[in-house]
């Protein structure tokens, strides 16, 4: 794959004011690229107006149909695509009715689904807001550990069937979270915030990802381990790798009974990351729990167990950004096209050639 220019923003936008009071501020044209009903639910009235002052943005024209009359006047002067969720690939046809374009600001998490070939081969500069994605996946993962370690899904079910006061602490002597362990799969964004959020707590942290070395795990708080030592010694194995064709089934079946009886798997990656068929075995007899915000397919068919299962919190691809959390990605990208009116390199570039071991 091509390697990404670093001369794209440069050559192209000059280093000055963002400031919208000053007349000589540079204002590129810019225009949106994404489903058209989620961008009032992206962009809040603060970031829209932060984006219309720093670019000629007409925010009533949002594209999700690249081949459009619309799309190729709005394309044609086009300096930046801001894109979130919807966007259509950026190809070799967009790129030459966007003969002006030099870079593309998502506001959201992976690129993969709209940046193509072409777009390293122009140069073009691409950021993301996948850091900020990553905030909300991280905080509902720690509350996932946390919750597992004190075994709640088991107990809240017991506690609705008995409606009646009970020796829980005689029924549950190995619930909490002091000195448990847990594992996590992957050092992604996702997976370093994991980690951060979970440094205050008594637990003891394990890392497997093939390009953390010691030295930066440590740093991280953890302790590198393989994937089989990570599995056999986890209360709780929290997966955050990335889809890719080298990582599918990276939960199977034999890593699966390595778990300790009462163990805990929490995904928030990618359904394909577990066989989810011996997931099920395991947690239909009872011996493991799961909390699953994804699932292999995505909308699991009716009569799926996993549904009804007591062991299993199961919701619905919800941990990512949802609601309010939205306008954060909106105001990441709002602070990367500053930096481009300014001249200056984008905070959280995304790298073609790191871009084959990331989500």
């Amino acid at each position: 794959m091509p390697q990404q220019s670093t001369a794209a923003v440069g050559s192209t936008a000059a280093v000055g004011s963002t400031d919208p009071t000053d007349p000589d501020r540079r204002r590129p044209r810019a225009v949106l690229a994404m489903h058209p009903q989620l961008a009032p639910q992206l962009i809040d009235a603060r970031t829209l107006a932060r984006l219309t002052s720093l670019a000629d943005l007409d925010p009533s024209v949002v594209l999700d149909d690249f081949t459009t009359p619309e799309a190729a006047a709005a394309l044609a002067d086009a300096e930046v695509i801001v894109t979130s969720w919807g966007c259509p690939p950026i190809d070799e046809t967009v790129l030459a009715a966007a003969p002006r374009l030099r870079a593309v600001i998502h506001a959201a998490g992976s690129v993969k689904h709209h940046i193509t070939d072409a777009c390293w081969e122009r140069g073009l500069q691409v950021t993301s807001a996948a850091w900020a994605n990553a905030l909300p996946v991280a905080e509902y993962t720690v509350a996932a550990v946390l919750f597992a370690n004190k075994q709640v899904l088991r107990l809240a079910a017991d506690f609705r069937e008995l409606r009646a006061r009970h020796d829980w602490q005689a029924a549950y002597p190995r619930i909490g979270n002091y000195r448990r362990t847990v594992g996590i799969v992957g050092a992604s964004q996702i997976g370093r915030r994991v980690l951060e959020l979970l440094r205050p707590f008594d637990l003891h942290l394990l890392l497997h990802d093939p390009y953390v070395d010691a030295a930066e795990a440590a740093a991280l708080g953890a302790h590198p381990v393989e994937l089989d030592e990570l599995c056999a010694l986890s209360d709780v194995v929290s997966i955050h790798a990335p889809q890719l064709p080298a990582t599918r089934h990276m939960i199977d079946r034999r890593r699966l009974a390595l778990m300790p009886d009462g163990a805990t798997v929490v995904n928030t990656s990618r359904g394909s990351l577990i066989d989810q068929d011996a997931l099920v075995a395991e947690l239909v007899s009872g011996r493991l729990n799961a909390v699953l915000d994804v699932t292999a397919p995505e909308v699991l068919p009716e009569d799926s167990p996993l549904y009804d299962l007591p062991n299993v919190l199961l919701t619905p691809h919800i941990a990512g950004s949802m609601g309010t959390e939205l306008h954060r990605m909106a105001a990441a990208a709002a602070d990367e096209l500053a930096c481009y009116v300014a001249g200056q390199p984008f905070a959280h570039p995304v790298l073609a050639q790191e871009i084959h071991r990331t989500a």
